[in-house]
């Protein structure tokens, strides 16, 4: 027999696949009435089995009118967002070339793309004269690019 925290994470993922957008919103009583458990339980599994590191968002709120908001975030999306906030204009070449090095080993860039996305990064390195502002508008404008057509 399955442990609690695995029926109550079921239960949600069966509630989310349920849904076309990938959201969804819950009572805590209610699920607590399916599974037979205790509020706190279904706080337990949200803060470790539905994080942001997973790909999810959840939002809630305690009370009478309380509610579980979760949002099922594609990963890759979390990824390229990562790397947008990590792009400033002290990032120096070492740190975006391996930015591209993980797009290209978890599969989300193809070998061709990763070969010009280091071109692209080699030479904005190497200018004179970009300043460290274009350089970032220009690196982050190539992710977004990547990213919009995976």
């Amino acid at each position: 027999m399955s442990n609690i925290a695995d029926l109550i994470e079921a239960y949600i993922l069966r509630q989310l696949a349920a849904k076309q957008d990938g959201k969804v919103e819950l009572r805590r009583t209610d699920i607590a009435d399916e599974i037979s458990c205790a509020p706190s339980q279904i706080s337990y599994v949200l803060s470790t089995r539905f994080t942001p590191a997973k790909g999810f968002a959840v939002e809630s709120r305690r009370g009478l009118g309380g509610y579980i908001r979760i949002v099922q975030v594609p990963l890759k999306n979390i990824v390229y967002q990562d790397m947008m906030d990590k792009i400033t204009e002290e990032t120096d070449y070492a740190t975006v070339q391996s930015m591209v090095h993980y797009l290209l080993q978890h599969a989300m860039i193809t070998n061709r793309e990763a070969a010009l996305m280091m071109q692209v990064v080699s030479s904005v390195f190497q200018s004179e004269g970009m300043t460290p502002k274009e350089r970032v508008h220009l690196l982050k404008s190539m992710l977004l690019t990547v990213e919009k057509f995976s």
